[in-house]
C-alpha cells in the first residue's frame, strides 16, 4: 500500500513539473496582448487585422503563429504560416510601418 502511495505522489508532483511551463506560457501570452493593445493605442504599432491581410497575400496559407518581438529598435510581428503543401514559412513585418521585412522560405 505505501509504496502506490509513494507513486501516486511521484505521479503528482511529474505532472505539476509537466503543467508549470504552459502557466508560465499562459501568463506571457496575456502580457503579450496587453503590450500589443498598448502599442496599437498609442499608435506605435499597425492593427493585427491590417497585417494579417499584408500576409494572406505574401504567403497564402493558415496563420498559425503570432509573435510581436523587438529587434533592431522595431516591433516585428513573426506570422508562422503553413502552406496548401504542408511547408512552414515565417514572415517578418515591421509592426509600425506594416511592410514585410523577410519571408522564410520565398521563391
Amino acid at each position: 500500500m505505501k509504496t502506490v502511495s509513494m507513486s501516486l505522489a511521484a505521479l503528482g508532483v511529474a505532472a505539476l513539473v509537466l503543467a508549470l511551463p504552459l502557466a508560465v506560457r499562459a501568463q506571457d501570452d496575456d502580457g503579450d496582448h496587453d503590450r500589443a493593445r498598448d502599442l496599437y493605442e498609442r499608435g506605435e504599432i499597425e492593427g493585427l487585422a491590417d497585417v494579417m491581410a499584408i500576409v494572406r497575400a505574401k504567403a497564402p496559407g493558415e496563420i498559425v503563429a503570432v509573435d510581436l518581438i523587438r529587434a533592431g529598435g522595431k516591433w516585428i510581428y513573426r506570422f508562422q504560416v503553413v502552406a496548401a503543401d504542408g511547408r512552414r514559412r515565417i514572415v517578418d513585418v515591421d509592426a509600425g510601418a506594416g511592410g514585410v521585412l523577410r519571408g522564410e522560405g520565398d521563391h
